[in-house]
């Protein structure tokens, strides 16, 4: 969790225009993307009662998330898509999870609230095969 607070405020420092050496430069909105290991809603993997207590989906790593949204970032995913079921972005191995589409939504593009209207799409690529992970697009005006 304390890596959590730390990155938050690392992207808010960005945002003000604090370089990680502590320098000034600009303030200017952030674009993060990648593998956040953790699914944010329940709606965001395909058993999430099951999982309640699983790393990636605890009480905790979910708050941390929800910290990070309210601090100022967009979910763009969500911005675009607030219902949409079935969109996952990893599948375990085991099982052939992927084939039944047995997922969990772990993969993000989040940017500065500031960039919100700016979002002009957000998708997940789930045919593309090659990994356990599958790519996710953001298609931003910047």
């Amino acid at each position: 969790m304390e890596w959590d607070d730390a990155f938050r405020d690392f992207c808010k420092g960005l945002e003000a225009g604090v370089l990680p050496d502590g320098a000034s430069s600009d303030p200017k909105p952030v674009v993060m993307c990648g593998d956040f290991n953790v699914a944010h809603e329940e709606i965001d993997l395909a058993n999430p009662a099951s999982n309640h207590m699983n790393a990636g989906f605890t009480d905790d790593e979910r708050n941390k998330m929800t910290e990070l949204l309210s601090d100022g970032f967009t979910d763009s995913f969500r911005y675009l898509h607030q219902d949409k079921k079935d969109a996952y972005s990893w599948w375990s191995y085991f099982a052939k999870s992927r084939e039944r589409n047995i997922g969990w939504r772990i993969d993000y593009f989040l940017v500065s609230d500031i960039l919100q209207p700016r979002i002009k799409a957000a998708e997940i690529h789930s045919s593309i095969l090659g990994s356990d992970h599958c790519p996710v697009e953001l298609d931003i005006e910047i």
